[in-house]
């Protein structure tokens, strides 16, 4: 997969700071934003090719931040990938609920990144729902 601009939706410095530097050595761009609000802010300003985002957030959760994006016309096919630190039984269920095209658990997991972002990434030959 060629080098993405990705948007990390993520609260937290320690997370931000992993996931970035794993998206990196992946070869991505990463912008990152601290909360939903931001995030959507951040989507108006350039074109991402794919949004990794935190469901628990201060100020506007990842679910409500999703369901903005998924209003816009110019995102309704942006991936959107949900990260999350509980998998509780329905979390997958209301990540899929809130417009999410896929979704990986923290901690940040190289691997777990990886398949995503190859999955979701345009032009992908992988191209395909989660089984």
């Amino acid at each position: 997969v060629e080098c993405l601009n990705i948007l990390l939706v993520e609260d937290n410095q320690v997370n931000q700071l992993v996931a970035s530097s794993l998206l990196k050595k992946l070869g991505h761009s990463v912008d990152l934003a601290n909360n939903g609000k931001l995030a959507l802010e951040a989507l108006e300003e350039k074109h991402y090719d794919i949004v990794l985002m935190d469901c628990q957030m201060p100020v506007m959760d990842g679910y409500e931040a999703t369901r903005i994006i998924r209003e816009n016309p110019k995102w309704q096919t942006l991936p959107v990938i949900a990260v999350t630190a509980n998998v509780m039984q329905g979390d997958r269920e209301n990540c899929l609920a809130s417009g999410m095209n896929d979704y990986i658990t923290k901690p940040y997991n190289r691997n777990d990144l990886k398949t995503a972002i190859e999955r979701w990434a345009p032009d992908s030959p992988v191209g395909q729902e989660p089984t």
